[in-house]
């Protein structure tokens, strides 16, 4: 099994190129599903995407991929689409659900498995059922395959969502595109990510309007047949190399971003003392000589992202003081915790508050991935330890981080994988 080896105390200065978004690509590939031929570039190529992939041609979609340009052109000619997605392209993968409301609207049928992914909490699906419900689809669930089918078509209705959830929004706005007259969904996600897919779904000719928390979509007035999209950046990417700056960082340019995007976790740093300069479509980051205590509370986008939760906890063990961070959107994503104390780390868990005591010196230990974000926190760990850092179970890490390696050594990280 493959593993990273980290020496620490390497002091990072150069330049990283931010990838296209993983979580902004899957849904939109998924909404593939609903167009004839579609360019996208600014893709990032990591594991969940080759999964998705994967699952796009089972379903009867044509997938052509230049990795050097990160470009990838999908094409799906209507005939002989398969309206099942099997448990094994979707086990490993939570964004496999998405196709679920694409297919409904789209052929009227779909069974699809029960998603899997990282192991950071239950994630149920139960308000993507509820939305489709609402929009006229008939659903049940049996042997681990939720069986959904609408014979006369969706219906645009009004839908307020209990919580708020990323997939449920995504799925719900898939759903509706297809559907007759005007859905109107309150209480929903308005992440970057979302905000991506809508602009995707407005070039295939669907009205969408966005305004706060809520969205109204109408029906296609036109389905073009040919579009070109742009990923956006990859901001859970972005973020974890700003707090790599501020660990270890001599001087890191990260190009390829859109530093509004990310105004709230920039505000974070400094307000620790981190120092930072924005540009257009870059940020410069400096090391801190002395990091500031900070409480933060994980919420939904404009607020704290939990995908970088773990990683700002490992800025925190070297912070003056008690730090605090509340995890309010996944009960399991402190796994990281124990890993981080093995290599010296002074954390305690509480109800769903961590309490991180600083500065503290970290010694580097052999450690274990249990999820993306949580295996990304052990690697930044592992840059600022003494001693060598093994990190075991990478192949978390493949699923979301495009280069990691490359990209940290182009910054002079002594970082290799065996």
């Amino acid at each position: 099994m493959r593993k990273l080896l980290i020496k620490g105390k390497r002091e990072l200065y150069g330049s990283i190129s931010i990838s296209g978004s993983k979580n902004a690509t899957l849904p939109i590939l998924a909404a593939s599903i609903l167009a004839s031929d579609v360019k996208l570039t600014n893709v990032p190529f990591v594991k969940d995407i080759f999964t998705m992939l994967e699952l796009l041609e089972f379903i009867g979609i044509k997938a052509k991929i230049n990795n050097k340009k990160s470009i990838l052109e999908l094409r799906n000619n209507k005939k002989d689409i398969n309206t099942l997605a099997p448990y094994n392209l979707v086990k490993t993968m939570r964004a496999g659900v998405l196709v679920l409301g694409p297919l409904l609207t789209q052929y009227k049928k779909a069974k699809v498995s029960l998603p899997g992914g990282c192991a950071i909490g239950t994630r149920p699906v139960d308000l993507h059922l509820f939305a489709l419900k609402k929009l006229g689809a008939k659903i049940k669930i049996k042997n681990g395959y939720i069986i959904a089918e609408a014979k006369k078509g969706l219906k645009g209705t009004k839908i307020k969502f209990p919580s708020i959830s990323v997939g449920a929004t995504e799925n719900a706005i898939l759903a509706a595109f297809g559907a007759k007259g005007k859905t109107i969904l309150t209480n929903c996600a308005v992440e970057p990510e979302i905000l991506d897919l809508v602009e995707f779904l407005k070039k295939l000719g669907c009205e969408i309007k966005i305004s706060g928390r809520q969205i109204i979509i109408l029906r296609e007035k036109k389905n073009k047949k040919k579009i070109t999209h742009k990923i956006i950046f990859d901001r859970i990417e972005a973020g974890t190399y700003l707090i790599a700056g501020a660990l270890i960082g001599k001087k890191i340019l990260l190009n390829n971003i859109d530093p509004k995007v990310i105004k709230y976790e920039i505000d974070i740093l400094r307000n620790m003392g981190i120092k930072i300069k924005k540009r257009k479509n870059s940020i410069i980051i400096f090391k801190a000589k002395n990091i500031k205590k900070t409480n933060i509370t994980t919420k939904p986008y404009p607020g704290f992202p939990t995908d970088l939760q773990a990683q700002l906890m490992v800025l925190m063990t070297q912070a003056n003081g008690l730090s605090k961070i509340k995890e309010n959107i996944f009960e399991n994503r402190f796994m990281h915790v124990p890993e981080l104390k093995r290599m010296g780390a002074k954390i305690v868990i509480k109800n769903k508050t961590a309490y991180i005591s600083g500065p503290t010196k970290l010694i580097g230990a052999e450690v274990m991935a249990t999820d993306l974000r949580a295996s990304v926190s052990l690697v930044l760990a592992g840059l600022i330890a003494d001693n060598r850092t093994i990190l075991n179970r990478i192949y978390h890490l493949d699923r979301g981080y495009e280069f990691l390696e490359d990209k940290l050594r182009r910054c002079k990280a002594e970082i290799r994988r065996v």
